[in-house]
C-alpha cells in the first residue's frame, strides 16, 4: 500500500479552539501499526474536551483528538506477525501496563500508567505497540466502519453492568438520553431489566422510548419527576439499581434518591475534579445503599464489546444518527454550542 507523505489531523489548541492540520503521516516503529480511519465516532468526552480540554487525553498543545476508531491496517512495524496490510480493524484507546499495584490486582482500568491513543479524527492513526499487543481487533466483513467503532463505548458500559450484576425481572432508573443511555437500554434489553428513562432533551428522551423505556420523564417539563419515578418502580419503593450517566452533581444526588432500600447506584458519568455532591447518611446507613463509579475499560471488556457488535447483540440503530466528513470538523464542534447531538460519523 503506497502512502502519502502527508495527512489531515484535528487538533486541539484550546477551549473551543480546533484546527484541522496538515501533519506527516507516521511511520511505524518495532511493533506499532498505522490504520487508515474508515470512521471515527463522536463522543461526549469529544465535546467536553473541545469546549474545555481534558486532563488525560490531551498530553500536549496542540493535541490530536477522538478515540473511537476502527479502519485498515496500512502498515506494520517490525516485529508484527498477528496482523496484514490491508485488514479491517477495530482501535481500542488504552492499554494497561500490566505490572503496576493495580494490574496485578486486575483492576486494568485503574492501572497507574494507562496508555491512551487519541487522534481519531485524521485520515491515519499509529497505533503504538502496547494497544497493538492488547487491544487491537480483526472485524469480520459484515461490520460495517461506523458500527464497529461503538467497540470503545460499549466497552465502556459493560464495565458499568458488570459493577451493577444485574439480575432478570430488575428495574433499572436511566439518567442520561444520550449516546451512552442508548447503550444501557440496548444492555437492559439483553438482561431482561425492566427501565425507566429520565432526561431533559425530549427527541432523545422519544428515542429511548422507541427502544423499551417502560416510561420517560422529563426533568425539565415534569412536575416532581422523583415522585413520578419511584411510583413506577417496585411499587414506590425505588429501582433496584440506578444508572447516572449525565456527570452532574444534581443528577448523582438524584441517583441516590431514586434507589429502593438496599439498591445500587452507578455513577458512570463523571463530574469535574473537585466536584462535591451531598447525600443523605441515613439512607447510606439505614437503607443500606450500594454507591459506586467505574470507570473506563479494560482489554477483556473490548473484546467482549466486539463480540457483541459482530454478533449483532448490539446495534447502531437510534445511536448513530449521521455521518459528516472529515473537512467539515467544525460544523461538528462549535463554539457556544450547548448539547450534544447523539453520535456522529466522521468519514475521511
Amino acid at each position: 500500500m503506497t502512502l502519502p507523505k502527508h495527512m489531515r489531523m484535528v487538533r486541539w489548541y484550546a477551549p473551543e479552539e480546533i484546527r484541522l492540520d496538515e501533519v506527516p503521516v507516521p511511520s511505524p516503529g518495532p511493533g506499532e501499526v498505522l490504520v487508515k480511519i474508515g470512521a471515527a465516532l463522536t463522543c461526549g468526552t469529544d465535546f467536553k474536551t473541545f469546549k474545555r480540554g481534558h486532563p488525560r487525553l490531551i498530553q500536549e498543545i496542540p493535541g490530536p483528538i477522538g478515540h473511537e476508531m476502527s479502519g485498515t491496517l496500512a502498515a506494520l512495524g517490525e516485529g508484527v506477525e498477528s496482523f496484514q496490510i490491508g485488514q479491517r480493524v477495530v482501535v481500542g484507546n488504552s492499554a494497561p501496563c500490566g505490572r503496576c499495584f493495580y494490574c496485578l490486582k486486575n483492576s486494568f482500568s485503574l492501572c497507574e500508567d494507562l496508555q491512551f491513543l487519541n487522534g481519531a479524527y485524521a485520515d491515519y492513526i499509529l497505533v503504538p505497540e502496547r494497544i497493538v499487543k492488547v487491544n487491537l481487533h480483526l472485524i469480520p466483513d459484515h461490520l460495517d466502519f461506523r458500527s464497529a467503532s461503538l467497540a470503545e463505548p460499549l466497552a465502556c458500559v459493560l464495565h458499568a453492568f458488570e459493577k451493577v450484576s444485574p439480575q432478570a425481572g430488575e428495574t433499572m432508573a436511566l439518567l442520561g438520553a444520550g449516546p451512552m443511555g442508548v447503550l444501557f437500554a440496548q444492555l437492559a434489553k439483553l438482561h431482561g431489566v425492566k427501565w425507566i428513562a429520565l432526561g431533559r432533551d425530549p427527541d432523545k428522551l422519544a428515542n429511548l422510548k422507541s427502544l423499551g423505556a417502560q416510561a420517560t420523564i422529563s426533568l425539565t417539563h415534569d412536575v416532581n419527576p422523583v415522585e413520578q419515578a419511584r411510583a413506577l418502580l417496585n411499587d414506590g419503593r425505588g429501582a433496584d439499581f440506578v444508572i447516572e450517566a449525565v456527570g452532574l452533581p444534581e443528577t448523582w444526588e438524584l441517583a441516590a434518591d431514586l434507589t429502593r432500600p438496599g439498591g445500587r447506584v452507578c455513577f458512570y458519568g463523571g463530574c469535574a475534579r473537585g466536584t462535591q455532591v451531598k447525600l443523605d447518611t441515613y439512607r447510606l446507613h439505614y437503607e443500606e445503599l450500594q454507591l459506586f463509579g467505574v470507570f473506563h475499560h479494560t482489554p477483556r471488556l473490548f473484546q467482549k464489546a466486539v463480540s457483541y457488535l459482530s454478533s449483532g447483540k448490539i446495534h447502531p440503530e437510534g445511536l448513530i444518527v449521521g455521518e459528516r466528513r472529515l473537512a467539515d470538523i467544525h460544523q461538528v464542534f462549535q463554539k457556544g454550542e450547548k448539547s450534544n447531538p447523539l453520535k456522529l460519523a466522521i468519514i475521511p
